[in-house]
């Protein structure tokens, strides 16, 4: 039985839940994600670990952690994945030996480009039966959610991890 059968003997009170329906949500998104990401090789850390170089430019490894939410042991192998691949330079900080910094490299940048057209086309394939004002309303609403709730907690990646 597929879910559109299914959804009429489903309780009211569950289609009504917001948790629940965030979280079937949010299922659906993170599948999305990874099925479009896995196309170019890439995982959400990585598009995340990008953008945040992008952004605020090159960072110590431990400012990298706390730009994206990703524990630094993970970030490590993150950051292992982006170097091999020549995405990112790693170099030892000249102020202080003991760490590194790491720097988006040109072609780090285009390959988030690339990264960045997948998730635009993710992102309108999620959305797809709302409208434009009705996206930015979710967005806003969302947003709203996660900030209350953030209070000192991990940010979490694009697939809710």
């Amino acid at each position: 039985m597929t879910p559109e059968e299914n959804a009429p003997h489903v309780p009211a009170r569950l289609r009504e839940l917001p948790s629940r329906l965030l979280a079937q949500a949010s299922t659906h998104a993170q599948r999305l994600v990874t099925e479009g990401l896995s196309g170019e090789d890439a995982r959400t850390w990585h598009y995340a670990t990008l953008v945040a170089l992008e952004e605020s430019g090159p960072a110590s490894q431990a400012t990298l952690s706390a730009r994206t939410g990703i524990h630094r042991s993970d970030l490590v192998a993150v950051i292992n994945e982006l170097a091999a691949r020549e995405l990112v330079e790693r170099t030892p900080d000249p102020e202080d030996r003991r760490r590194n910094v790491v720097t988006l490299t040109p072609h780090g940048r285009r390959h988030l480009r690339k990264l960045e057209q997948i998730l635009t086309a993710v992102q309108e394939e999620l959305l797809t039966p709302l409208s434009t004002q009705e996206r930015e309303q979710l967005t806003r609403l969302l947003g709203r959610i996660v900030d209350h709730h953030a209070h000192g907690s991990p940010v979490m990646g694009l697939d809710g991890r």
